[in-house]
């Protein structure tokens, strides 16, 4: 796995990653925009690479992994 870096909720994700990715994290964004009473002020994205596909997870467990063989995001939440 290779580290690669971290930005803030609402802040513009990495251009290397893939567009179908980049339209899952603007959803998570705009599904958190809409709850009451959350602060993701203080959140971030952490993207690694993991076989050299991207995965991006946020402070609250949610979990985005691009399939590439489909250009798909599966999307895991923590319980």
């Amino acid at each position: 796995m290779q580290l690669g870096t971290r930005w803030a909720v609402g802040d513009e994700p990495p251009s290397r990653l893939p567009e179908v990715m980049v339209g899952a994290i603007a959803d998570v964004e705009s599904e958190l925009s809409g709850l009451d009473g959350v602060d993701t002020a203080r959140w971030r994205w952490t993207l690694t690479w993991l076989e050299g596909r991207p995965i991006v997870e946020l402070d609250d467990g949610t979990t985005l992994t691009y399939e590439p063989l489909s250009d798909t995001v599966t999307r895991e939440q923590r319980p």
